[in-house]
């Protein structure tokens, strides 16, 4: 009688939630989740909400938006948007102003996105991503994060500084279901990395953020246990994206390599885009190379040796990673 009081209470429970309103639904999203140091702030929560009742809620916008989240309106936004734009983050009144028209002049998308979160249990997804990553990472990770939307898009999913973070619900281009599940533990192990490489020499180079790239994807691909492809786990890639670059490998290595030491962010290895170095790449040659180079490193070096290049100098993990005298033996 009990196990069947106790079944027949879930199947009420579940009911009740399929049952519930858009709105309703969106209410019972956590204003934030913490687990460890790391929070997320579910700033769109109340962006929305703030337009359900007769008139526009601007209380709620300045304690439920502004102000859980200051620096990052305050420093991040009120800073890269040109000193034209800093009044509407940095402001009481700016941010009510552009809260206010925001949402009625995109409610259908912006639903939409919210619909999309809401499908995939956001609260949850996001404390089981947290709990996993804390697991696996060696170190303590402070952060804030919000979910939100913003009327200038720049940042998709990235910001100035760990406390200071953000993803913005629309970017348009930006697949959300694939960046709360797939895509953040990709951004958190940057957050876990980056403080790191104060003192390492080559902290600026191209190097460097190619094995800071490609340490994220290769950490994407153990966080999910290594059940999820690497070509998923990079740039979430095709498998005929992947193969183009295993076909291309010797040659990508070869021509790329030379502009490691840049600094400038000008080049080739960074901006294919531009260069057009190899221009029938299908994704950002760095990412895939700096997975390559971490993956030859873990092969060469034990399984769980991927822990090791937190610690380590980007050169240093080049150098013991054993991929170029791998790349001097492909045909």
């Amino acid at each position: 009688m009990f196990l069947f009081c106790k079944q027949n209470g879930k199947e009420v429970q579940k009911n009740v939630i399929a049952n519930l309103t858009f709105i309703e639904k969106l209410e019972n999203v956590s204003d934030s989740i913490k687990v460890g140091e790391i929070v997320i702030k579910n700033l769109f929560k109340s962006q929305i909400l703030a337009h359900q009742k007769t008139d526009f809620d601007s209380i709620m916008i300045i304690e439920k938006v502004y102000k859980p989240h200051k620096k990052l309106w305050d420093n991040c936004y009120g800073m890269i948007f040109g000193e034209e734009n800093a009044p509407k983050f940095n402001t009481e009144k700016g941010m009510i102003s552009w809260n206010k028209t925001l949402y009625p002049e995109n409610k259908i998308f912006f639903n939409e996105r919210a619909k999309e979160l809401l499908k995939i249990n956001l609260d949850s997804t996001i404390q089981n991503n947290l709990n996993r990553f804390n697991e696996l990472v060696p170190y303590e990770v402070k952060s804030t994060i919000s979910i939100l939307f913003t009327p200038i898009t720049g940042i998709f999913f990235g910001g100035c500084d760990n406390d200071q973070f953000c993803i913005e619900l629309n970017y348009k281009e930006q697949e959300i279901e694939y960046t709360i599940e797939k895509g953040f533990p990709h951004e958190l192990n940057h957050l876990a990395y980056e403080p790191l490489r104060e003192n390492d020499p080559d902290k600026n180079t191209a190097l460097r953020q190619t094995i800071d790239e490609g340490f994220a994807c290769y950490f994407t691909w153990i966080f999910f246990s290594k059940e999820i492809s690497k070509y998923e786990a990079v740039e979430n890639m095709t498998e005929n994206d992947w193969n183009w670059y295993l076909k291309n490998e010797k040659e990508i290595f070869n021509k790329l390599s030379p502009f490691f030491e840049d600094e400038s962010g000008d080049n080739p290895l960074m901006r294919n885009d531009k260069h057009k170095l190899f221009p029938n790449a299908p994704k950002t040659l760095n990412y895939w190379l700096g997975f390559r180079i971490i993956e030859s490193y873990v092969n060469l070096n034990g399984e769980n040796s991927w822990k090791d290049i937190y610690e380590m100098n980007v050169q240093e993990v080049l150098d013991k990673s054993g991929y170029e005298n791998y790349i001097i033996g492909l045909k």
